[in-house]
């Protein structure tokens, strides 16, 4: 690594247990904090989540200012459960209906700006097991205590469970096949980062409003590369939040989590006039074993992309007066 990034790594990446709830509460300085969980049949864990954040950051101390479930097309009991939990519900489909409703996580993180109404949005996974509530704590840290972070990404431990042992450092796949090579190929000064494509992070408003969303999988590295445009990397920060359990993925969902990436990633390298295309869509090819034969299956893989919220005149006149 770069001795320039060596000295960024050092100063900023932190540790989620140095901060505590009580003094960070202190130093809000008037400004108010919403946690948000973009959910799509989580009802299993949604439910737990949003109760610890209550209990702990809401009613024993005065950390958060709002919990927000973004429901996207859930099928099962996900909305109900965290209501009954606490949690303020908005469904994904009935936000800025007049844009439609695209599927993907990045949708429900774009569509999050017009219901959360705090300074500070924290992004969190729904489908975490064992959740501690120091998550939300350690990213809000940097943010609440220097002024020159405006967003940070979280990092930690990923077991996964391969059937037979369960390995504590693994789970990262598409980040270690996919992401990690191509930011240091492409964005060096992305080296540093050690999860890329975790799904919590925490940001300013006034940043998260002015940087564009990827719809699928890709959100998570579009918006760490226009982050680093954004407010370049001293303005970024990383936490080590210790262990991250959740539900992992098959090896064919993986591959089409990796294809999102892919296309994300040229999609920035066509703006950056690196390439000369950047196809929103490819078709990926999988085989299926069948006794003593293989069965190929074809689907298309796409992205798109939601501008700016600031860029969005209905935001501009309501939520958009947080900021």
């Amino acid at each position: 690594m770069r001795e320039d990034l060596r000295r960024w790594f050092a100063t900023g990446s932190y540790h989620g247990s140095r901060y505590a709830p009580e003094e960070l509460a202190a130093q809000k300085d008037g400004q108010k904090v919403s946690v948000v969980l973009p959910a799509k049949n989580e009802a299993a864990t949604v439910g737990q989540i949003v109760s610890a954040l209550r209990s702990e950051l809401v009613e024993a101390v005065p950390l958060l200012d709002e919990i927000i479930v973004i429901d996207s097309n859930s099928t099962d009991a996900t909305s109900a459960v965290a209501a009954a939990a606490g949690a303020k519900v908005a469904r994904q489909e009935h936000i800025l209906p007049e844009l439609g409703n695209v599927p993907g996580k990045g949708e429900a993180l774009w569509k999050s700006l017009t219901v959360a109404t705090g300074d500070i949005v924290v992004f969190i996974d729904a489908d975490l097991h064992e959740f501690d509530p120091q998550f939300a704590v350690g990213m809000l840290g940097p943010l609440l205590t220097e002024p020159r972070v405006h967003f940070v990404k979280s990092c930690y431990d990923r077991p996964l469970n391969n059937g037979v042992t369960v390995m504590p450092a693994g789970g990262g796949r598409v980040t270690e096949l996919v992401a990690r090579p191509l930011l240091n190929l492409f964005w060096p000064e992305l080296a540093g980062i050690v999860q890329p494509l975790a799904g919590e992070y925490a940001a300013r408003r006034s940043l998260l409003e002015r940087i564009p969303f990827v719809s699928g999988y890709g959100v998570e590295i579009g918006m760490l590369i226009d982050v680093l445009e954004a407010v370049g990397l001293e303005g970024m920060a990383q936490v080590d939040l210790g262990v991250r359990c959740h539900r992992n993925a098959t090896d064919a969902d993986l591959s089409k989590m990796a294809m999102q990436v892919q296309l994300t990633v040229q999609s920035r390298l066509f703006r950056s006039g690196l390439v000369a295309a950047a196809p929103a869509s490819a078709p990926l090819t999988q085989f299926l074993r069948d006794g003593d034969r293989f069965i190929e299956e074809t689907c298309e893989v796409e992205i798109s992309e939601r501008p700016p919220m600031i860029d969005i005149p209905d935001y501009r006149l309501t939520a958009g007066k947080a900021s």
